[in-house]
């Protein structure tokens, strides 16, 4: 492909309902889109999940935006012929900014692959025409935990349930939870970092509700303390936040810190490193899953593209867009009656954004065209 033309494009969406972490809490959806215009005229769209503040990664948005303006796409449009593959070697040069990345590399996915007809699922590797859906529960009220479960589980019919939790809100709202849904409920938690290795002891109370795993209990740069809780706990430790690369995985999982793997593709740098995680976790008998970001419709459906490949064998955090937004972007992401989502088979992501939609003030903030020098256009139109 030859690029003819870059937009970046700042989008806010209220959120249903505040969604609170033991790290903080979220009233709005702020994402940055990547609109690509080829010579051969495809149009590409990438999402980037980098959040305004740092408190899930040092990448914000503002760094994520500066990053793609000045170093990134000039990179990609030095390129003599661009795919997504020779962006992500040549974008490997450049430290830093995985979720940057991810978002050119969505874009430019799903440019090429709506010029040869081809779905994201089929490009990497799908073997499943819908996927099993997963919500993820934020910290809040008893009388809320109970009204929203159930309301998950048995109206909007997912699968899995994982709760968020933290010193002070574990024990109890699992053993309420567990006794709301019975014992063959699909259900875990996510620590977000909150607790520390002395914590092992309390954490091992946890064992008796027979979860499927806890999610990221301990700081992102404790692997030593991961494979500690690992040996004290019954219950298998998955790590989130350490996974930004195919070599963190392989060394989390060496180091026996992480019995599960939760890939992020924005988080890691893209579907293509995804891909390769899950290729290395399949290797090596470690089971993974796609993790969520509170995606707009463009990232979610591609996530439940990368969900459907063979070894994503634990349920992920694949739900509807009224789980979080009154009105997505795209059409929306709809959770079956039978608890699945159906997995994109359009050329690329296989969904675009609604542009009535995103002309609105209120959710677009800003567009910005990013210039293409003289001679890449020049080029292209000698091809």
């Amino acid at each position: 492909m030859r690029i003819a033309g870059i937009e970046l494009r700042w989008v806010r969406l209220p959120l249903v309902t505040p969604f609170r972490t033991s790290r903080y809490t979220e009233e709005w959806k702020y994402a940055l889109l990547i609109r690509v215009r080829t010579e051969e005229g495809a149009i590409g769209w990438g999402e980037c999940v980098a959040m305004r503040v740092d408190v899930y990664s040092p990448e914000t948005i503002d760094d994520a935006a500066r990053a793609l303006r000045e170093t990134l796409i000039p990179m990609v449009l030095e390129l003599p012929d661009v795919t997504a593959e020779k962006a992500k070697e040549a974008l490997a040069q450049v430290e830093g900014h995985p979720m940057a990345k991810a978002a050119l590399e969505m874009a430019l996915l799903d440019a090429q692959l709506r010029l040869i007809g081809r779905s994201l699922a089929a490009h990497l590797g799908a073997v499943r025409p819908a996927v099993k859906a997963g919500v993820s529960v934020g910290i809040m009220s008893e009388k809320e935990l109970i009204d929203t479960v159930l309301r998950y589980r048995f109206e909007e019919h997912y699968q899995r349930i994982k709760l968020k939790i933290e010193p002070g809100w574990d024990v109890e709202p699992v053993h309420l939870v567990r006794e709301l849904l019975g014992a063959d409920a699909l259900l875990q938690v996510d620590g977000n970092g909150a607790y520390r290795l002395e914590d092992a002891g309390h954490l091992a109370e946890l064992d008796r509700y027979d979860l499927l795993m806890i999610e990221q209990p301990l700081a992102a740069d404790d692997l030593d303390g991961h494979a500690a809780l690992a040996r004290k706990l019954k219950t298998p430790i998955c790590l989130d936040e350490p996974i930004t690369c195919t070599a963190d995985a392989i060394r989390a999982i060496d180091r026996g810190a992480a019995a599960i793997i939760n890939i992020k593709p924005g988080r890691v740098g893209g579907y293509l490193e995804a891909k390769e995680i899950h290729r290395v976790c399949a290797a090596r008998g470690v089971p993974v899953w796609v993790g969520g970001m509170v995606e707009t419709g463009l990232g979610r459906a591609a996530n439940v593209a990368l969900a459907a490949l063979p070894h994503f064998t634990i349920v992920g955090d694949l739900s509807a867009s009224e789980r979080f937004f009154t009105q997505d972007i795209t059409p929306p992401i709809v959770v079956g009656t039978d608890g699945l989502i159906r997995v994109p088979d359009k050329p690329g992501i296989g969904v675009e954004p609604d542009m009535t939609v995103l002309a609105r003030p209120e959710i677009t903030d800003h567009v910005e065209q990013i210039p293409i020098p003289a001679q890449v256009l020049a080029v292209g139109r000698a091809r």
